[in-house]
This record gives C-alpha cells, structure tokens and sequence, in this order.
C-alpha cells in the first residue's frame, strides 16, 4: 500500500461494504468484516489493499499479485493467486470506479487549488528560487535550490520540485514529482487528470484518477504539452528523455530513459516505452502496448501492436521499416 500525499483518502473499508457497493456475488462470510485499506495496481497493491485485472495481458502479473482482493471477471478468475479474493463483476472497471470513489471521493474532477499563495508572499521560504511575476504555489510545495520559474505558472500543493530546474511561463503542476535537472518548457500541463470515464447509457462516469507524474532527472518536456497522472498507478517519464513541443502523454505510460519524443506525439494509456527508443513527429501509441528498448518508429505511423527490441518500424497499421519500403516501391509502380 503506497501513500498518496496529493488525494485524501477515506476508509478503511471492510470487505462486505466493498461487496456491497459493486453488487458482487460469493461467499465472503468468513472475510466480510476484514477491512480494506487501499485500491491499488497488481503490481504495488499489498496484504491490506484491493485490485483489478481486466485484461489476459496482465495474467503474469496477476498470478504475483500480493493484493487482498481482486475486481475481476469470469473468465480470469484462474490466473489469481489462491489467497486472493475474487470479486467477481459483470463490468470490471465500472466496479474499479466505484471502489476508488470510496477511497478517494475528489478525485474524478481536477478541483482548483484553494491554497495558492503569490510568490511574492512566500518567496522567504523559498530564498535559492527564482519566480517570474503572478507565480502561485501551493501548500507544502518544495523547489530545489537553483529552479527558476517563469511567469503566470501555477505550482499546486503537494508538488515536489528538484534543483536546477527551469520551469516556463503558463505552466501547471500538480499531482507531481520531478527531479533534478528538469525543463519544463511553456505553456505545460502537468499532472492533470485524464480522459478516464464509463460510458453509460444516461451520462459518462468520470473515474477517478489517484495517480501521480514522476519525471526522472534530466527530462525535457516541450512547450504545450500535456501530462496526464495515473489512474491507480504512476504516469512516468525515465531519465534524459526528451518530448518535443505538443506531446501528449495519457495516464499511466511509462517511457523509459534517453527517449526522443518528436512533436504531435500521442500516447494512449497504459504503454510501456522502453529505453532508447525514438519517435517521429505526429506518430500514435495504442494503449497497453509494450515497446522495446532501442525501437525507432517512423514518423505518422500508427503503432497498434507491441514490438520488439531494436525493431524500426513506420506506417499505419505500423510494420517493419524494410516491409514499408518494399510496399512503398511496389505502390509505385
């Protein structure tokens, strides 16, 4: 069970008021007063915490899962630990989204900071700083010595912030944990909720998103490019990786270190980038892909698929870069 330092968090839960509120069926007399601390991912949730495992994708990491229990569906039941309680749902995410809304009722709407001070007020706290004019911060933010901040940035509560960095003007933080050696050019959002909803026949149910940004030392994020948090886990940008101008990066991708990122690039959510890997200009990224380390992908491809180390690839759907040319000589002819 990971702490959450931007959301406050109710509960604990106890199994049957979990049960309850997701309409799920079993036998849980024996577990039903046990009480539930968190709702976290497969990989991070604990003894004391719930989970979800919707996709056969995940079934490795889900056999590993430590977690309490688990939101799941008929057909993977299987593949969970036998220690682990399987809520068994029609809708899983569905179900996701009212277990998180237990937990953390305010985070389906970015609310606006009601905490925000002027630089100026506070810049004591801050003395090795340096702001630009109408700069708000936050509650108990921490800046390393050395950063700059640019003009008519917003800096929320919670956020930490590491030395030597520079942050430009329009910039918004929140929900955030950056290194050493960040640039984060203008016009930035960072940490904002993403596009995570349930269709329904009536309205869409915003689901909360209790995750944070992580930026490894040395990340370079373009002007007016946008960051989602996690949903449960954390969205992450690996060292020396650079984005250029109007990236968007959905919740919980994970890229790894020394990526180069070219502009108009979309990631949906839940990729996984590896090390090394560069992408031309206006290229998309499916959601819950894995790309390997040292991939390069051609620029305006659509990759729908995983692929495999040291792979170059182009085009849409992507394929191999020698399969793109041999089809681009034949066409024409």
């Amino acid at each position: 069970m990971q702490s959450n330092q931007f959301f406050l968090k109710k509960g604990p839960f106890s199994l049957k008021e979990i049960v309850k509120n997701i309409n799920c069926t079993g036998d849980f007399l024996k577990k039903q007063d046990d009480k539930i601390y968190n709702i976290d991912s497969l990989v991070n949730a604990s003894g004391k915490d719930i989970t979800f495992f919707n996709s056969i994708k995940y079934k490795e990491i889900s056999s590993r899962t430590k977690a309490f229990a688990c939101i799941t569906s008929s057909n993977l039941l299987q593949y969970l630990p036998d220690q682990c309680i399987k809520l068994n749902v029609k809708n899983v995410l569905f179900a996701v989204t009212q277990v998180s809304k237990m937990f953390y009722p305010k985070a389906d709407i970015d609310y606006p900071d009601e905490n925000l001070e002027n630089s100026e007020k506070i810049k004591n706290i801050y003395p090795n700083v340096k702001f630009g004019k109408n700069v708000l911060i936050g509650k108990n933010v921490n800046i390393g010595k050395n950063t700059h901040i640019g003009s008519n940035s917003v800096v929320e509560s919670n956020v930490n912030i590491g030395e030597n960095c520079v942050i430009g003007s329009f910039v918004l933080i929140r929900n955030s944990l950056i290194s050493n050696n960040v640039n984060i050019q203008d016009g930035c959002k960072v940490g904002v909720k993403g596009f995570g909803f349930i269709p329904d026949k009536n309205k869409n149910i915003r689901t909360p998103h209790i995750g944070n940004v992580v930026f490894e030392e040395g990340v370079e994020v373009g002007a007016n490019s946008t960051i989602d948090r996690g949903s449960i886990a954390n969205t992450k940008i690996g060292k020396n990786t650079f984005l250029d101008n109007q990236v968007h990066v959905a919740h919980n991708v994970q890229i790894g270190k020394n990526c180069m990122i070219a502009g108009q690039v979309g990631f949906a959510g839940s990729s996984i980038i590896g090390d090394n890997v560069v992408i031309g200009g206006q290229a998309g990224i499916s959601g819950h892909l894995n790309i390997g380390n040292n991939v390069k992908i051609g620029g305006g491809s659509g990759v729908i698929n995983d692929i495999p180390d040291n792979s170059q690839v182009m085009g849409y759907p992507a394929i191999s870069l020698k399969d793109f040319v041999k089809q681009r000589k034949k066409n024409a002819k």
